[in-house]
């Protein structure tokens, strides 16, 4: 048994998992989560417009966390839960600072940081895509943690540019 495939096999399950616990409270209301409806109201109070696109999607990148936690998809799971960290970061956590205790940015930065090390590392010997011959180079996985900021970046700009726009409006 090779130490590090078991290492990066503990990882995939921590952050897969905890990712996809997520979600399924948002998704389903589970361990006490606000569910579906309650979730796209949370997500249209945020600013984000239309809420009806950004909560499933929201749902989406967590939920993915299953994958993550079999290594299937392991590059494109992992820039997607970058994204999510990103914006979990950038809309609820940072202006509490870092500590997880009042609210910061702590945990969810961990989390997305976990997830770019999968991106970059590969999921391990102990998963699907091994076991398929899935396998991505390195300058592709750099560029998909890229995207992955990236796109959690826009993902927080664009609600202010709608809301500004509906603002104008009159909405």
């Amino acid at each position: 048994m090779d130490a590090t495939d078991l290492g990066l096999l503990i990882l995939r399950v921590a952050i897969g998992g905890t990712m996809f616990a997520h979600g399924a409270q948002k998704a389903w209301g589970w361990s006490g989560g606000p569910g579906y409806d309650a979730w796209r109201g949370a997500v249209k109070g945020m600013g984000f417009r239309p809420a009806s696109v950004f909560a499933p999607l929201s749902i989406a990148a967590e939920l993915s966390g299953a994958l993550l936690v079999l290594g299937l998809l392991t590059p494109l799971v992992g820039a997607l839960i970058v994204a999510q960290a990103v914006v979990i970061i950038g809309k609820a956590h940072l202006p509490q600072g870092f500590w997880n205790t009042r609210g910061g940015y702590e945990y969810p930065l961990a989390l997305g940081a976990g997830a770019a090390s999968l991106v970059l590392t590969g999921p391990g010997a102990y998963s699907l895509d091994a076991a398929l011959g899935f396998a991505l180079g390195a300058e592709v996985r750099i560029a998909l943690v890229l995207l992955g900021i990236v796109a959690g970046l826009a993902a927080l700009a664009y609600p202010q540019v709608v809301s500004d726009r509906e603002e104008a409006a009159g909405a």
